[in-house]
């Protein structure tokens, strides 16, 4: 387990697609805006500099793109769930 762990940091990775909603942003009367707004998480992933595994968070990053008008970009926004990979690595670095 604990030569997989570092390598748990790239998931975070993912949280990049998020960018995409800068360019083609969510339209505003679509739902899932509380959910969208956990793409801030995506900044969570930065802990991985510090902890390993939790930058995996950083997918959280991918879930501003949650319900998109694009199919292929709503795909993405859906892989942001893989943040919670990390979320243990973060608990247990704060206890």
């Amino acid at each position: 387990m604990m030569q997989v762990v570092p390598l748990l940091g790239l998931i975070g990775l993912i949280g990049l697609a998020g960018l995409a909603g800068l360019r083609k942003p969510v339209a505003r009367e679509r739902a899932g805006g509380g959910i969208r707004a956990l793409g801030l998480l995506g900044l969570g992933g930065l802990a991985g500099f510090w902890i390993d595994g939790a930058g995996a968070m950083g997918a959280f990053g991918a879930l501003g793109l949650w319900n998109h008008q694009s199919a292929a970009l709503a795909t993405w926004g859906r892989l942001g769930w893989a943040g919670l990979v990390g979320l243990p690595f973060a608990i247990g670095a704060l206890l």
